[in-house]
């Protein structure tokens, strides 16, 4: 293995034999729901950068994948739409991180009528190489660990993530993004790459490397403040500024004119005409915004119509529009 996976693995052998509670956090509030209880001990070994369980992904009672199981709080969180035997697959390359999850998931079927263990199916394996069969999984996540991959490993990962979807298939993941310039220095420094800080890539490179693997539509769904790191206490002359981002990609047909990626952009057509049409699919009712991909963003703009705005990324994609 890389030497820098082998430090990444001790890094969370070590969260997982004894929780760090300021290893990595989320800037967003942890998921409730309905007759949820979460251990707190989940709560501490929580080591994601985001919120990755949405409702609306888990529809109908889908067969689910997630990669690096941690505390288990994902894990828990996604059974309480998944709730059969093996229903939701953890992953994860660490056998400390198993064992403590295991024994959290125990604890959790304690405070959660609803809830029993049978739920998880916690399997031993690698990112890179994934126990889990071409085409089973509905939706597949990931909270916090692409961003450690270097770039032939994270195609790897991306790739393996891809071969287990279900056409339709969902992957729904966060990570660290930085569009700054991270030096040699950090980069190579494998600590900080596994504590979630100096693997972070530019947003359009992270999503790039999402599409080269066949993703025909991603959406971004949530940009948020993550980290600083400061000269003095970092290798950097400068202030660098890290975000964390969520995203949803979905295997669906790669289209011919490129992918559609949705940054939270709207037109809105302000005519005197009942509708504007562009016979492309897009149909524009007056004073009504809709929802577009960039891709559909640059095709309207190069109209050069004055009765057309288009707005800029909101960073926040909620579903529906073109395409």
């Amino acid at each position: 293995m890389n030497n820098y996976l082998d430090t990444t693995i001790d890094v969370y052998r070590q969260a997982a034999l004894k929780p760090d509670i300021g290893l990595c956090c989320t800037t967003t509030p942890m998921n409730a729901f309905p007759g949820l209880e979460i251990p707190t001990i989940m709560k501490e070994m929580n080591y994601g950068c985001g919120s990755i369980v949405s409702a609306r992904d888990l529809i109908n009672n889908p067969t689910i994948l997630y990669v690096g199981v941690g505390g288990g709080m994902e894990l828990l969180q996604f059974s309480y739409f998944s709730r059969s035997k093996g229903g939701v697959v953890g992953v994860d390359i660490v056998d400390e991180m198993l064992e403590s999850c295991l024994n959290n998931i125990v604890e959790a079927e304690k405070l959660n009528p609803w809830f029993k263990k049978e739920f998880i199916d916690l399997r031993k394996g690698s990112a890179l190489h994934l126990p889990v069969l071409d085409n089973t999984i509905d939706v597949a996540g990931q909270n916090c660990l692409f961003n450690i991959f270097k770039e032939d490993d994270l195609k790897q990962a991306l790739t393996e993530i891809y071969r287990v979807l279900k056409p339709g298939g969902r992957l729904v993941m966060s990570d660290p993004v930085c569009n700054q310039p991270i030096n040699d220095v950090l980069r190579n420094d494998e600590r900080l790459r596994a504590l979630c800080l100096t693997g972070s890539l530019p947003l359009a490179e992270y999503i790039k490397s999402i599409t080269d693997i066949g993703f025909g539509t991603v959406e971004v769904r949530a940009r948020r403040p993550y980290r600083i790191l400061s000269p003095g206490q970092y290798a950097t002359d400068e202030l660098i500024y890290i975000e964390s981002v969520e995203v949803c990609a979905i295997k669906d047909s790669l289209p011919a004119d490129g992918p559609c990626v949705f940054t939270g952009k709207a037109a809105i057509y302000y005519g005197d005409k009942e509708y504007f049409d562009d016979e492309n699919g897009h149909v524009l009712i007056p004073n009504q915004p809709l929802a577009i991909c960039d891709k559909t963003a640059l095709n309207l703009a190069a109209l050069n119509r004055s009765d057309i705005f288009i707005s800029g990324s909101t960073w926040f994609y909620d579903g529906g529009g073109c395409c």
